[in-house]
């Protein structure tokens, strides 16, 4: 008995995501086409040159802006920030530091705090439980 294994694909979007690439700065042939799971491991194994680039110079889609600048996709929306933007314009975000960032970013450790002492909570909860029985 033989397995036929089905080529699992997704949509350009959809590959672009898991990259952390702006897929309308992908090349032509990428964003028209469908992507097989096995193109997509292959991608992630050895990056052609464009991935390279886009992954180091850019646009950065929102979810990968905001992890560079240390804040939320939604503060970045706050701070009037809705397009993708390139390395040396996070960088430059950075080096200004306006108001907004500062305040997002207090906002993001502050949720990174809560967030470690609900884990260790439960975590010492979960310990309780156990030595109880």
């Amino acid at each position: 008995m033989t397995q036929h294994q089905n080529a699992q694909t997704m949509k350009p979007a959809t590959a672009a995501k898991k990259l952390g690439v702006y897929l309308p700065a992908t090349p032509a042939e990428f964003q028209e086409g469908v992507v097989s799971r096995a193109e997509l491991n292959a991608l992630q194994a050895e990056p052609p040159q464009w991935l390279a680039d886009l992954r180091k110079n850019g646009p950065h889609p929102r979810p990968v802006v905001a992890a560079k600048l240390g804040v939320s996709i939604a503060g970045l929306a706050r701070g009037g920030v809705t397009e993708a933007l390139t390395t040396d314009q996070i960088d430059a975000l950075k080096q200004e530091m306006p108001e907004w960032l500062a305040q997002e970013r207090a906002t993001q450790a502050k949720v990174r705090e809560e967030n470690m002492r609900i884990k260790a909570k439960k975590a010492a909860k979960a310990e309780a439980d156990a030595q109880d029985r």
